[in-house]
Protein backbone atom coordinates (compact mmCIF):
# COMPACT_ATOMS: atom_id res chain seq x y z
CA UNK A 1 0.00 0.00 0.00
CA UNK A 2 2.74 2.45 0.95
CA UNK A 3 4.75 1.92 -2.23
CA UNK A 4 1.57 2.18 -4.30
CA UNK A 5 0.72 5.49 -2.62
CA UNK A 6 4.21 6.84 -3.28
CA UNK A 7 3.76 6.12 -6.98
CA UNK A 8 0.31 7.70 -6.97
CA UNK A 9 1.55 10.82 -5.23
CA UNK A 10 4.00 11.50 -8.05
CA UNK A 11 1.12 11.77 -10.48
CA UNK A 12 -1.08 13.88 -8.20
CA UNK A 13 -2.58 16.86 -9.94
CA UNK A 14 -1.66 20.39 -8.84
CA UNK A 15 -5.09 21.73 -9.69
CA UNK A 16 -8.52 21.29 -8.19
CA UNK A 17 -11.15 19.55 -10.32
CA UNK A 18 -12.45 22.89 -11.64
CA UNK A 19 -8.96 23.73 -12.94
CA UNK A 20 -7.93 26.28 -10.32
CA UNK A 21 -4.46 25.92 -8.84
CA UNK A 22 -4.09 24.14 -5.52
CA UNK A 23 -2.38 26.60 -3.11
CA UNK A 24 1.01 25.68 -1.63
CA UNK A 25 -0.69 25.61 1.80
CA UNK A 26 -1.99 22.12 0.98
CA UNK A 27 1.55 20.80 0.42
CA UNK A 28 2.72 21.76 3.90
CA UNK A 29 1.95 18.96 6.34
CA UNK A 30 4.60 19.90 8.89
CA UNK A 31 3.73 18.98 12.46
CA UNK A 32 3.36 21.62 15.14
CA UNK A 33 5.97 21.26 17.88
CA UNK A 34 4.97 21.35 21.54
CA UNK A 35 7.80 23.73 22.38
CA UNK A 36 6.38 26.28 19.95
CA UNK A 37 2.95 26.41 21.55
CA UNK A 38 4.01 28.68 24.39
CA UNK A 39 3.97 28.16 28.12
CA UNK A 40 2.88 24.70 29.26
CA UNK A 41 0.03 24.43 31.73
CA UNK A 42 -0.09 20.88 33.09
CA UNK A 43 -3.52 20.08 34.48
CA UNK A 44 -2.12 18.27 37.54
CA UNK A 45 -0.58 21.56 38.63
CA UNK A 46 -4.07 23.03 38.87
CA UNK A 47 -5.80 20.35 40.94
CA UNK A 48 -6.45 17.49 38.50
CA UNK A 49 -5.52 13.99 39.68
CA UNK A 50 -4.99 10.72 37.84
CA UNK A 51 -8.36 9.11 38.56
CA UNK A 52 -10.45 7.59 35.77
CA UNK A 53 -13.63 7.62 37.89
CA UNK A 54 -13.60 11.25 39.04
CA UNK A 55 -15.16 13.99 36.87
CA UNK A 56 -12.62 16.83 36.91
CA UNK A 57 -14.12 19.39 34.58
CA UNK A 58 -13.58 22.23 37.04
CA UNK A 59 -9.84 21.63 37.49
CA UNK A 60 -9.17 21.21 33.77
CA UNK A 61 -11.24 24.27 32.84
CA UNK A 62 -9.37 26.22 35.52
CA UNK A 63 -6.14 25.30 33.73
CA UNK A 64 -7.49 26.59 30.41
CA UNK A 65 -8.74 29.80 31.99
CA UNK A 66 -5.41 30.44 33.70
CA UNK A 67 -3.54 29.93 30.44
CA UNK A 68 -5.84 32.44 28.72
CA UNK A 69 -5.39 34.88 31.60
CA UNK A 70 -1.62 34.71 31.17
CA UNK A 71 -1.80 35.44 27.47
CA UNK A 72 -2.08 31.91 26.11
CA UNK A 73 -0.29 28.60 26.13
CA UNK A 74 -0.79 24.87 25.84
CA UNK A 75 -2.90 22.78 28.22
CA UNK A 76 -1.06 19.49 28.80
CA UNK A 77 -2.82 16.26 29.72
CA UNK A 78 -0.05 14.16 31.31
CA UNK A 79 0.17 10.38 31.34
CA UNK A 80 -2.85 8.90 33.12
CA UNK A 81 -6.63 8.99 32.76
CA UNK A 82 -8.58 12.16 33.46
CA UNK A 83 -12.38 12.33 33.14
CA UNK A 84 -14.14 15.54 32.24
CA UNK A 85 -17.31 17.10 30.96
CA UNK A 86 -17.40 19.93 28.41
CA UNK A 87 -14.21 21.99 28.14
CA UNK A 88 -14.03 25.40 26.45
CA UNK A 89 -10.77 26.56 24.94
CA UNK A 90 -10.02 30.26 24.77
CA UNK A 91 -8.08 32.38 22.25
CA UNK A 92 -4.37 31.51 22.14
CA UNK A 93 -4.85 28.25 24.05
CA UNK A 94 -4.06 24.77 22.73
CA UNK A 95 -4.53 21.16 23.81
CA UNK A 96 -1.72 18.61 24.07
CA UNK A 97 -2.53 15.02 25.03
CA UNK A 98 0.69 13.29 26.07
CA UNK A 99 1.51 9.77 24.96
CA UNK A 100 -0.08 7.44 27.50
CA UNK A 101 -2.65 10.08 28.50
CA UNK A 102 -6.41 9.69 28.17
CA UNK A 103 -8.81 12.61 28.30
CA UNK A 104 -11.99 10.68 29.02
CA UNK A 105 -15.47 12.08 28.52
CA UNK A 106 -18.08 11.80 31.23
CA UNK A 107 -20.99 9.54 30.32
CA UNK A 108 -23.42 11.81 32.20
CA UNK A 109 -25.05 14.22 29.77
CA UNK A 110 -25.52 16.71 32.61
CA UNK A 111 -21.79 17.41 32.30
CA UNK A 112 -22.37 18.89 28.82
CA UNK A 113 -24.50 22.05 29.04
CA UNK A 114 -26.80 23.04 26.20
CA UNK A 115 -25.64 26.09 24.26
CA UNK A 116 -26.19 27.65 20.83
CA UNK A 117 -24.72 25.10 18.46
CA UNK A 118 -25.01 23.38 15.13
CA UNK A 119 -26.23 19.84 14.42
CA UNK A 120 -27.43 18.08 11.28
CA UNK A 121 -27.54 21.21 9.18
CA UNK A 122 -29.45 23.25 11.74
CA UNK A 123 -28.52 26.07 14.09
CA UNK A 124 -30.01 25.18 17.45
CA UNK A 125 -29.30 24.81 21.14
CA UNK A 126 -27.58 21.49 21.69
CA UNK A 127 -25.26 19.71 24.08
CA UNK A 128 -21.65 20.84 23.97
CA UNK A 129 -18.79 18.53 23.04
CA UNK A 130 -16.01 17.28 25.28
CA UNK A 131 -13.52 19.62 23.54
CA UNK A 132 -14.98 22.93 22.31
CA UNK A 133 -13.23 25.78 20.50
CA UNK A 134 -15.28 28.78 19.38
CA UNK A 135 -13.48 31.56 17.52
CA UNK A 136 -10.09 30.30 18.63
CA UNK A 137 -7.92 31.09 15.62
CA UNK A 138 -4.76 29.00 15.48
CA UNK A 139 -6.26 26.31 17.72
CA UNK A 140 -4.35 23.03 17.82
CA UNK A 141 -4.82 19.56 19.27
CA UNK A 142 -1.65 17.48 19.33
CA UNK A 143 0.19 14.72 21.17
CA UNK A 144 0.01 10.95 20.83
CA UNK A 145 -2.52 10.38 23.59
CA UNK A 146 -6.23 9.58 23.41
CA UNK A 147 -9.40 11.61 23.66
CA UNK A 148 -12.01 8.99 24.55
CA UNK A 149 -15.72 9.78 24.49
CA UNK A 150 -16.63 6.88 26.79
CA UNK A 151 -19.70 6.51 24.61
CA UNK A 152 -21.14 3.10 25.55
CA UNK A 153 -23.87 4.54 27.82
CA UNK A 154 -25.02 6.91 25.06
CA UNK A 155 -25.03 4.18 22.40
CA UNK A 156 -27.09 1.85 24.55
CA UNK A 157 -29.59 4.62 25.31
CA UNK A 158 -29.95 5.34 21.61
CA UNK A 159 -30.72 1.74 20.69
CA UNK A 160 -33.26 1.47 23.50
CA UNK A 161 -35.00 4.54 22.12
CA UNK A 162 -34.79 3.27 18.52
CA UNK A 163 -36.38 0.00 19.66
CA UNK A 164 -39.24 1.95 21.28
CA UNK A 165 -39.65 4.14 18.20
CA UNK A 166 -37.98 2.96 14.96
CA UNK A 167 -38.53 6.43 13.48
CA UNK A 168 -36.80 8.37 16.25
CA UNK A 169 -34.30 10.99 15.10
CA UNK A 170 -30.66 11.27 16.12
CA UNK A 171 -31.40 14.32 18.25
CA UNK A 172 -34.00 12.58 20.39
CA UNK A 173 -31.30 10.87 22.46
CA UNK A 174 -29.03 13.29 24.28
CA UNK A 175 -25.42 12.64 23.26
CA UNK A 176 -22.27 14.78 23.14
CA UNK A 177 -19.76 15.05 20.33
CA UNK A 178 -16.08 14.53 21.03
CA UNK A 179 -14.62 17.64 19.34
CA UNK A 180 -16.50 20.73 18.08
CA UNK A 181 -14.56 23.56 16.42
CA UNK A 182 -16.64 26.57 15.35
CA UNK A 183 -15.66 29.73 13.50
CA UNK A 184 -11.91 29.16 13.68
CA UNK A 185 -9.11 29.84 11.22
CA UNK A 186 -5.79 28.00 10.94
CA UNK A 187 -6.70 24.90 12.91
CA UNK A 188 -4.46 21.84 13.18
CA UNK A 189 -5.31 18.49 14.75
CA UNK A 190 -2.51 15.95 14.63
CA UNK A 191 -1.38 12.53 15.93
CA UNK A 192 -4.06 12.06 18.60
CA UNK A 193 -6.52 9.19 18.89
CA UNK A 194 -10.20 10.19 18.85
CA UNK A 195 -12.11 7.17 20.12
CA UNK A 196 -15.57 6.09 21.26
CA UNK A 197 -17.49 9.30 20.72
CA UNK A 198 -21.05 9.49 21.99
CA UNK A 199 -22.17 11.19 18.75
CA UNK A 200 -20.20 12.75 15.87
CA UNK A 201 -16.47 12.37 16.56
CA UNK A 202 -15.16 15.67 15.20
CA UNK A 203 -17.24 18.52 13.80
CA UNK A 204 -15.79 21.63 12.12
CA UNK A 205 -18.29 24.41 11.42
CA UNK A 206 -17.58 27.68 9.57
CA UNK A 207 -13.83 27.08 9.68
CA UNK A 208 -11.04 28.05 7.29
CA UNK A 209 -7.64 26.47 6.79
CA UNK A 210 -7.97 23.23 8.73
CA UNK A 211 -5.36 20.45 8.76
CA UNK A 212 -6.12 17.03 10.22
CA UNK A 213 -2.93 14.97 10.14
CA UNK A 214 -2.24 11.37 11.17
CA UNK A 215 -5.27 11.17 13.46
CA UNK A 216 -6.65 7.76 14.44
CA UNK A 217 -10.46 7.89 14.65
CA UNK A 218 -12.39 4.88 15.88
CA UNK A 219 -15.79 3.87 17.21
CA UNK A 220 -17.08 0.28 17.17
CA UNK A 221 -19.79 -1.31 15.06
CA UNK A 222 -19.92 -4.42 17.25
CA UNK A 223 -20.89 -5.80 19.70
CA UNK A 224 -22.73 -2.51 20.39
CA UNK A 225 -22.99 -0.22 17.39
CA UNK A 226 -21.85 3.33 18.04
CA UNK A 227 -24.59 5.23 16.16
CA UNK A 228 -23.79 8.34 14.12
CA UNK A 229 -20.15 8.52 15.18
CA UNK A 230 -19.01 10.18 11.93
CA UNK A 231 -15.24 10.52 11.96
CA UNK A 232 -15.01 14.01 10.44
CA UNK A 233 -17.93 16.32 9.67
CA UNK A 234 -17.07 19.40 7.62
CA UNK A 235 -19.84 21.97 7.80
CA UNK A 236 -19.41 25.21 5.79
CA UNK A 237 -15.62 24.96 5.64
CA UNK A 238 -13.00 26.22 3.19
CA UNK A 239 -9.49 24.86 2.66
CA UNK A 240 -9.24 21.57 4.52
CA UNK A 241 -6.45 18.99 4.34
CA UNK A 242 -7.11 15.53 5.79
CA UNK A 243 -3.93 13.49 5.48
CA UNK A 244 -2.55 10.22 6.81
CA UNK A 245 -5.58 9.48 8.96
CA UNK A 246 -7.21 6.16 9.87
CA UNK A 247 -11.00 6.17 10.20
CA UNK A 248 -13.30 3.35 11.27
CA UNK A 249 -16.70 4.32 12.64
CA UNK A 250 -20.31 3.17 12.63
CA UNK A 251 -21.44 5.84 10.15
CA UNK A 252 -19.82 8.00 7.48
CA UNK A 253 -16.07 8.53 7.75
CA UNK A 254 -15.93 11.98 6.13
CA UNK A 255 -19.23 13.81 5.64
CA UNK A 256 -19.60 17.19 3.96
CA UNK A 257 -22.53 19.12 5.39
CA UNK A 258 -23.86 22.67 5.20
CA UNK A 259 -27.61 22.92 5.71
CA UNK A 260 -30.92 21.26 4.94
CA UNK A 261 -34.50 22.21 4.09
CA UNK A 262 -36.38 23.56 1.05
CA UNK A 263 -34.92 27.06 1.50
CA UNK A 264 -31.55 26.01 2.96
CA UNK A 265 -29.60 27.98 0.36
CA UNK A 266 -31.19 31.19 1.69
CA UNK A 267 -30.28 30.64 5.35
CA UNK A 268 -27.29 32.81 6.42
CA UNK A 269 -25.80 30.20 8.77
CA UNK A 270 -25.63 27.63 5.96
CA UNK A 271 -23.06 27.48 3.20
CA UNK A 272 -20.68 25.54 1.03
CA UNK A 273 -17.66 23.34 1.56
CA UNK A 274 -14.90 24.20 -0.90
CA UNK A 275 -11.32 23.12 -1.53
CA UNK A 276 -11.14 19.88 0.45
CA UNK A 277 -8.26 17.41 -0.05
CA UNK A 278 -8.30 13.95 1.53
CA UNK A 279 -5.13 11.99 0.89
CA UNK A 280 -3.05 9.04 2.12
CA UNK A 281 -5.86 7.91 4.42
CA UNK A 282 -7.08 4.44 5.30
CA UNK A 283 -10.75 3.66 5.84
CA UNK A 284 -11.91 0.71 7.93
CA UNK A 285 -15.55 -0.07 8.64
CA UNK A 286 -17.79 2.85 7.72
CA UNK A 287 -21.02 3.55 5.89
CA UNK A 288 -19.04 5.56 3.36
CA UNK A 289 -15.49 6.81 3.01
CA UNK A 290 -16.59 10.13 1.50
CA UNK A 291 -20.17 11.40 1.72
CA UNK A 292 -21.81 14.54 0.39
CA UNK A 293 -24.79 15.29 2.62
CA UNK A 294 -27.30 14.54 3.50
CA UNK A 295 -27.51 18.01 5.10
CA UNK A 296 -25.59 19.83 2.38
CA UNK A 297 -26.33 22.51 -0.19
CA UNK A 298 -23.04 22.99 -2.07
CA UNK A 299 -19.80 21.02 -2.14
CA UNK A 300 -17.14 22.05 -4.65
CA UNK A 301 -13.54 21.09 -5.41
CA UNK A 302 -13.41 17.93 -3.33
CA UNK A 303 -10.46 15.59 -3.90
CA UNK A 304 -9.97 12.16 -2.34
CA UNK A 305 -6.72 10.56 -3.50
CA UNK A 306 -4.07 7.99 -2.66
CA UNK A 307 -6.32 6.18 -0.19
CA UNK A 308 -6.99 2.60 0.85
CA UNK A 309 -10.54 1.49 1.56
CA UNK A 310 -11.41 -1.63 3.54
CA UNK A 311 -14.84 -2.68 4.90
CA UNK A 312 -16.58 0.47 3.66
CA UNK A 313 -20.17 0.16 2.53
CA UNK A 314 -19.49 2.83 -0.11
CA UNK A 315 -16.47 4.71 -1.41
CA UNK A 316 -18.33 7.80 -2.68
CA UNK A 317 -21.89 8.52 -1.54
CA UNK A 318 -23.84 11.44 -2.97
CA UNK A 319 -26.93 11.78 -0.77
CA UNK A 320 -29.72 13.50 -2.66
CA UNK A 321 -32.31 15.03 -0.32
CA UNK A 322 -35.72 15.55 -1.95
CA UNK A 323 -36.36 18.50 0.39
CA UNK A 324 -33.11 20.44 -0.16
CA UNK A 325 -31.56 22.25 -3.16
CA UNK A 326 -28.13 20.67 -3.58
CA UNK A 327 -25.16 21.11 -5.87
CA UNK A 328 -22.28 18.65 -5.70
CA UNK A 329 -19.69 19.64 -8.28
CA UNK A 330 -16.08 19.07 -9.23
CA UNK A 331 -15.54 16.01 -7.07
CA UNK A 332 -12.64 13.64 -7.81
CA UNK A 333 -11.78 10.26 -6.34
CA UNK A 334 -8.33 9.24 -7.57
CA UNK A 335 -5.74 6.54 -6.91
CA UNK A 336 -7.85 4.41 -4.60
CA UNK A 337 -7.45 0.70 -3.83
CA UNK A 338 -9.37 -1.72 -1.66
CA UNK A 339 -12.81 -3.17 -1.29
CA UNK A 340 -16.33 -1.91 -0.59
CA UNK A 341 -19.94 -2.86 -1.12
CA UNK A 342 -20.49 0.00 -3.61
CA UNK A 343 -18.03 2.17 -5.50
CA UNK A 344 -20.34 5.11 -6.21
CA UNK A 345 -23.78 5.42 -4.66
CA UNK A 346 -26.27 8.10 -5.76
CA UNK A 347 -29.87 7.77 -4.61
CA UNK A 348 -32.57 9.89 -2.95
CA UNK A 349 -32.11 10.26 0.81
CA UNK A 350 -35.60 10.42 2.25
CA UNK A 351 -34.94 9.91 5.95
CA UNK A 352 -36.54 12.66 8.07
CA UNK A 353 -37.12 15.01 5.13
CA UNK A 354 -39.68 17.81 5.22
CA UNK A 355 -40.74 20.13 2.40
CA UNK A 356 -42.20 22.55 5.00
CA UNK A 357 -45.13 23.38 2.76
CA UNK A 358 -43.07 24.14 -0.34
CA UNK A 359 -45.11 23.10 -3.39
CA UNK A 360 -42.31 22.76 -5.94
CA UNK A 361 -39.74 20.26 -4.75
CA UNK A 362 -36.22 21.65 -5.24
CA UNK A 363 -34.00 20.18 -7.94
CA UNK A 364 -30.47 19.01 -7.08
CA UNK A 365 -27.40 18.55 -9.25
CA UNK A 366 -24.26 16.41 -9.40
CA UNK A 367 -21.83 17.78 -11.98
CA UNK A 368 -18.25 16.93 -12.94
CA UNK A 369 -17.83 13.77 -10.89
CA UNK A 370 -14.52 12.07 -11.65
CA UNK A 371 -13.25 8.59 -10.80
CA UNK A 372 -9.66 7.94 -11.86
CA UNK A 373 -7.02 5.26 -11.29
CA UNK A 374 -9.10 2.97 -9.09
CA UNK A 375 -8.52 -0.70 -8.33
CA UNK A 376 -11.46 -2.01 -6.32
CA UNK A 377 -13.39 -5.11 -5.40
CA UNK A 378 -17.05 -4.37 -4.73
CA UNK A 379 -20.52 -5.91 -4.75
CA UNK A 380 -22.05 -3.13 -6.87
CA UNK A 381 -20.00 -0.72 -8.95
CA UNK A 382 -22.50 1.87 -10.21
CA UNK A 383 -25.19 2.00 -7.51
CA UNK A 384 -27.25 4.82 -8.96
CA UNK A 385 -31.01 5.35 -9.11
CA UNK A 386 -32.24 8.92 -9.21
CA UNK A 387 -35.58 10.71 -9.14
CA UNK A 388 -36.78 13.54 -11.37
CA UNK A 389 -35.52 15.97 -8.71
CA UNK A 390 -31.91 14.98 -9.41
CA UNK A 391 -29.81 15.90 -12.44
CA UNK A 392 -26.49 14.14 -13.06
CA UNK A 393 -24.03 15.48 -15.61
CA UNK A 394 -20.40 15.22 -16.75
CA UNK A 395 -19.27 12.00 -15.11
CA UNK A 396 -15.75 10.97 -16.15
CA UNK A 397 -14.43 7.47 -15.31
CA UNK A 398 -10.80 6.90 -16.32
CA UNK A 399 -8.51 3.89 -15.79
CA UNK A 400 -10.65 1.78 -13.49
CA UNK A 401 -10.08 -1.90 -12.72
CA UNK A 402 -13.17 -3.18 -10.96
CA UNK A 403 -13.98 -6.68 -9.75
CA UNK A 404 -17.68 -6.80 -8.89
CA UNK A 405 -20.77 -8.96 -8.58
CA UNK A 406 -22.81 -6.28 -10.37
CA UNK A 407 -21.00 -4.28 -13.02
CA UNK A 408 -24.02 -2.76 -14.79
CA UNK A 409 -23.75 0.91 -15.71
CA UNK A 410 -26.86 2.82 -16.73
CA UNK A 411 -25.31 5.60 -18.78
CA UNK A 412 -28.73 7.06 -19.54
CA UNK A 413 -29.01 8.62 -16.07
CA UNK A 414 -26.04 10.91 -16.72
CA UNK A 415 -25.89 13.77 -19.21
CA UNK A 416 -22.37 13.52 -20.59
CA UNK A 417 -20.77 10.27 -19.44
CA UNK A 418 -17.19 9.49 -20.49
CA UNK A 419 -15.74 6.03 -19.89
CA UNK A 420 -12.05 5.54 -20.67
CA UNK A 421 -10.07 2.39 -19.92
CA UNK A 422 -12.79 1.11 -17.61
CA UNK A 423 -12.37 -2.62 -17.01
CA UNK A 424 -15.10 -4.45 -15.14
CA UNK A 425 -14.34 -8.08 -14.33
CA UNK A 426 -11.47 -7.83 -16.83
CA UNK A 427 -13.76 -6.73 -19.66
CA UNK A 428 -13.39 -3.29 -21.23
CA UNK A 429 -16.55 -1.18 -20.98
CA UNK A 430 -17.19 1.36 -23.72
Amino acid sequence: MVSWQMIAQKSAQNTFPDGTKIPAWFSDSAKIQLKKLGKQFVITQFGAVNDSTLVQTEAIQKTIDEAAKQGGGVIVIPKGTFMSGALFFKPKTHLYVSEGAILKGSDNIADYPKMPSRMEGQSLDYFTALVNAYRVDGFTISGKGTIDGNGLHYWEAFWVRRKENPNCTNLEVSRPRLVFVWGCKNVQVQDVKLHNSGFWTSHYYQCQNVKILNVHIYSPYQPVKAPSTDAIDLDVCTNVLIKGCYMSVNDDAIALKGGKGPYADKVPNNGENTNIIIENCEFGFCHSALTCGSEAIHNKNIVMRNCYVNEASRVLWLKMRPDTPQLYEFISVENVKGQAKSMIYVKPWTQFFDLQGRKDAPVSYCDHINLKNIDLKCDVFFDVAISKQSVLSNFNFDNLNIETKNGKIDKSVVNGFILKKVNINKALVE
